[in-house]
């Protein structure tokens, strides 16, 4: 076994690995750039060596100066976790070559599935079933759209060396072709550097599962069962569960032979992901082959009582498989949801910010928890602490939030518990759209598809409920301690003392969509609090159960618990925890504010830092609410910025290729007198 391994890679996958690595004994070398300095990941290792700049292609990707650190510090291996350099041939070619051992497969074999239309010819040699489509090297943007047009629409567009859900298109008739592929080739050469497409018939209603597959050196290969990843948006996976809902010991046979017959046509050797898209009748194809451990790997190791990252420093030692297939046993059923930094009613869209409240579920990190007969209830694997920063550079997942349970209604309630408990302050997050996702019918009774999300999606993106009273005694309550100045002047002191009276006061309070008019009496012990035509008494019985910001009152005869969380200038960013839910509100301190103008009309801002890729009008041009006017792109995806309603172009204030700043003016627009 080896005594130290280099990380070639950040976040919570490097934390990952260092985990197991540190259990075994194995000492662990870092590295980072700049914008990771103070990273989680960067601490829990041994060693740490900056790389270069926040850029990745400065940084973790440049293979060369990995390479460089693994020898000086004296690393008799490289794991490259997923992403960045894991799948990059080149990159496994020069560690053998500087006598590294590359914890993953031989190049010969990333190369082999490292283009999707090369791995399908190969497939189809094994007899793997295919999907329909066009796998060659035709790139010619006509010729294209006429096998798109033989094939017949809905046709699937992805880039033959991507991954991720970047440099894909649904496309729905030949009309819209080629604008499309100019969008997915150009996503697919920042993301990969290589803009080559192929296409596909794209089947409806489609689920997608996987298989965990996992060869030594010594001529074995098993497969670890399945993961159903059906669950997507922007055909990035959302959720993952295992084993798939409804799979039958004879399909889940079938499929895991096709699997292990893929990995052996390629000579593989360690932990691969074989991707499989079923139809609703039980029939499956072959899509692609991911030659690193996934993302979603911990359900498998929740169901199996395995830890993969070990048995991927076993192999690249040398060593057989620990177990047989026919030592291999499914245990319960593991469910795993991404929390990501991002604005779901927004389109997804990626957010940026600094973490100032973290506080999650009781939960194991980075270990089993047990024994196969005795898997942790709950694990959270993460790369972030209370305090770091998500910056526009990666990827914005902040944990993977992965539960167990005897059985699947054990696990969604178990999962749906947890995501109560996550309390996340300083940037938006997915969260609230899980909890609505769980408990959702189509996820609950497993009606699943890769288009689940766009299906139900007036259940999963509600009109948004006005704020009870509950949370907003909560946040006033808050705010008033906030006020406190014990021994202070009596007139300032925020107790409501008042000669001859009892002080009345109103709290205005606003969400994005709506406003809050909160009345407060005070009383000799607590409060009067009146909103939107409801009112109780109020008093606070409790605070600092688990921390400053925790408070519990006595509301008419309820008790209501919550964590209320306000920052900024007077407090004016307040975030209240309760019953499970998270409401945001913005604090209007009638004074902080006076004589400031309203907010600048007739200008469209960059909703975060990136890079202007495509124009798509012109100064004084006339445009229609919701036509496409720039796009941008910004963690190596596409973001379109859209007109909000009808009117007029009258500047364009930056050109393809400009970098923007998040809130920068993009453009000058009004509406037509």
């Amino acid at each position: 076994m080896f005594s130290k391994i280099l990380i070639a890679n950040r976040g919570e996958i490097a934390c990952r690995v260092a985990a197991t690595a540190r259990r075994l004994g194995i000492k662990t070398v870092a590295v980072y750039s700049e914008a990771d300095a103070d990273a989680k990941h960067v601490a829990v290792c041994d060693e740490a060596v900056l790389i270069g700049p926040a850029p990745a292609k400065e940084s973790y990707l440049r293979a060369d100066k990995i390479i460089e650190v693994a020898l000086a510090t004296g690393a008799q291996a490289v794991h490259p976790g997923y992403g960045f350099l894991s799948e990059n041939s080149e990159f496994a070619d020069a560690c053998a070559k500087a006598g590294l051992v590359f914890i993953g497969p031989p190049a010969s074999a990333i190369r082999a599935m490292g283009s999707k239309s090369a791995a399908k010819s190969l497939m189809e040699k094994a007899n793997v079933p295919l999907v329909p489509g066009y796998h060659g090297d035709n790139q010619d943007a006509d010729f294209l759209q006429g096998e798109a047009d033989r094939i017949g629409y809905p046709v699937l567009l992805k880039a033959s060396a991507g991954g991720g859900g970047k440099g894909m298109r649904v496309i729905e008739n030949s009309a819209d072709f080629k604008a499309a592929l100019a969008s997915c080739k150009r996503e697919a050469i920042s993301s990969f550097g290589d803009d080559k497409v192929l296409a596909e018939k794209y089947l409806t209603r489609p689920r997608h599962i996987e298989i965990q597959v996992f060869a030594d050196t010594h001529g074995n290969c098993v497969y670890l069962f399945e993961r159903d990843c059906s669950v997507q948006r922007r055909h990035q996976k959302v959720l993952e569960e295992a084993p798939a809902p409804g799979m039958t010991a004879e399909r889940r046979a079938a499929m895991g032979d096709a699997a292990v017959a893929a990995a052996k046509a390629v000579g593989y050797v360690g932990a691969g992901t074989v991707e499989f898209i079923a139809n609703q009748d039980g029939s499956f194809y072959f899509m692609e082959m991911n030659t690193r451990l996934q993302v979603e790997h911990p359900v498998t190791e929740m169901i199996s009582g395995t830890d993969l990252v070990e048995w991927q420093l076993r192999v690249a030692a040398g060593q057989p498989l620990p177990l047989r297939q026919d030592q291999l046993l499914i245990n319960g059923h593991a469910i795993e949801a991404r929390i990501y930094a991002e604005n779901p009613e927004k389109g997804f869209l990626p957010s940026i910010g600094t973490l100032r409240h973290n506080r999650t579920p009781q939960a194991v990190s980075f270990e089993l928890g047990g024994s196969l007969d005795l898997p942790a209830a709950v694990r959270i694997d993460s790369g972030v602490r209370e305090g770091d920063s998500i910056s526009p550079f990666y990827d914005p997942m902040i944990a993977k939030l992965i539960v167990w349970g005897k059985d699947r209604n054990q696990a969604l309630a178990r999962m749906a518990q947890a995501l109560a408990e996550y309390q996340i302050v300083g940037l938006s997050t997915n969260i609230a759209f899980l909890q609505r996702l769980i408990s959702g019918k189509a996820f609950s009774s497993a009606d699943l598809d890769t288009g689940l999300i766009e299906r139900n999606h007036a259940e999963l993106f509600p009109q948004a409920a006005a704020a009870p009273l509950p949370v907003l005694a909560l946040a006033a309550v808050a705010q008033l301690q906030s006020e406190r100045q014990p021994g202070g002047d009596p007139w300032q002191s925020g107790h409501g003392w008042r000669m001859n009276s009892t002080l009345q006061r109103t709290l205005h309070y606003a969400e994005e969509s709506q406003a809050y008019e909160v009345g407060v009496g005070y009383l000799a012990e607590g409060w009067n609090v009146s909103a939107a035509g409801a009112q109780a008494r109020v008093t606070l019985v409790g605070n600092d159960s688990h921390g400053p910001n925790d408070l519990s009152l006595k509301l008419g005869d309820q008790t209501v618990h919550g964590t209320v969380v306000q920052y900024g200038a007077n407090g004016e960013n307040v975030h209240v925890f309760t019953g499970g839910g998270h409401t945001v509100l913005h604090y209007a301190d009638p004074l902080a504010h006076a004589g400031e103008a309203e907010a600048e009309s007739g200008r469209l801002t960059a909703p975060m830092p990136g890079k202007i890729v495509a124009v798509m009008v012109s100064a004084g041009q006339e445009v229609k609410k919701g036509d496409a006017l720039m796009i941008m792109e910004a963690m190596k995806m596409e973001h379109t910025i859209s007109a909000p309603v009808d009117g007029i172009v009258d500047e364009i204030l930056y050109a393809v290729a400009d970098q923007v700043a998040e809130g920068a003016q993009l453009l000058a627009f009004r509406q037509p007198e």
